[in-house]
């Protein structure tokens, strides 16, 4: 356990990921926090403002872990499926992060992502009056994607599997009239089956080849 002679900002943000990890945004508290650092709470306000500069300092930390892996050597197309791939699997790992991202999309960790793939872009010599607008999407993508899959795990948590979960959805899919409702009708299969990473990456690549296409 730290004490308070030996608290830093990074000790505490990576008990605060211990505890978001294990419990959600809801249980992490200075008390809590506290209580995990064996110290006071006056000892965490000297580092940490509060609970949203917190929130924020552990999401960037998160990201910017999940970001070391990109491959510039590989070329910027394969660079920008590895970082999405990366922030993929980190808010597979701390579904919080996809909930904190969607909510401040603006904030450093995001900044650090976008930052990334306008470097990839520019890489690819997309036009610099396309650059923004194709960042721009590849981020709201990636991002809503997080926040979605974070949606789907805290709905999933405690109460079923998840295919358990998606097979539900995609038998109310086939049950839907088929002339009102044809693509879903003819899709329920594959929400049963489909990988959720599989699709995501999938994604990148549409939005790569059409940022290319438009060049």
């Amino acid at each position: 356990m730290a004490t308070k002679s030996k608290l830093s900002k990074e000790g505490i943000v990576d008990a605060a990921i211990e505890i978001l990890d294990a419990a959600g945004e809801a249980a992490l508290t200075f008390r809590a926090l506290a209580a995990r650092l064996a110290t006071g709470s006056g000892a965490i306000y000297w580092h940490v403002d509060n609970k949203r500069d917190l929130l924020t300092a552990a999401t960037e930390n998160v990201v910017a872990e999940a970001m070391t892996v990109t491959a510039d050597k590989a070329g910027p197309k394969k660079a920008i499926r590895t970082m999405a791939s990366g922030v993929f699997d980190a808010i597979d790992a701390h579904p919080w992060v996809g909930t904190q991202l969607a909510g401040e999309p603006w904030q450093p960790a995001a900044t650090r992502i976008l930052d990334e793939i306008g470097r990839q872009l520019q890489a690819l010599e997309v036009p610099r009056e396309l650059q923004f607008h194709a960042a721009s999407a590849l981020l709201n993508y990636i991002i809503g994607l997080a926040a979605q899959h974070a949606a789907v795990a805290r709905l999933v948590a405690g109460r079923a599997d998840r295919s358990a979960f998606l097979g539900s959805i995609a038998d109310r899919w086939a049950q839907l009239d088929p002339e009102q409702f044809p693509f879903l009708h003819q899709i329920s299969p594959q929400l049963r089956e489909h990988d959720d990473r599989e699709q995501f990456l999938a994604g990148i690549d549409i939005f790569l080849a059409g940022i290319v296409a438009a060049d």
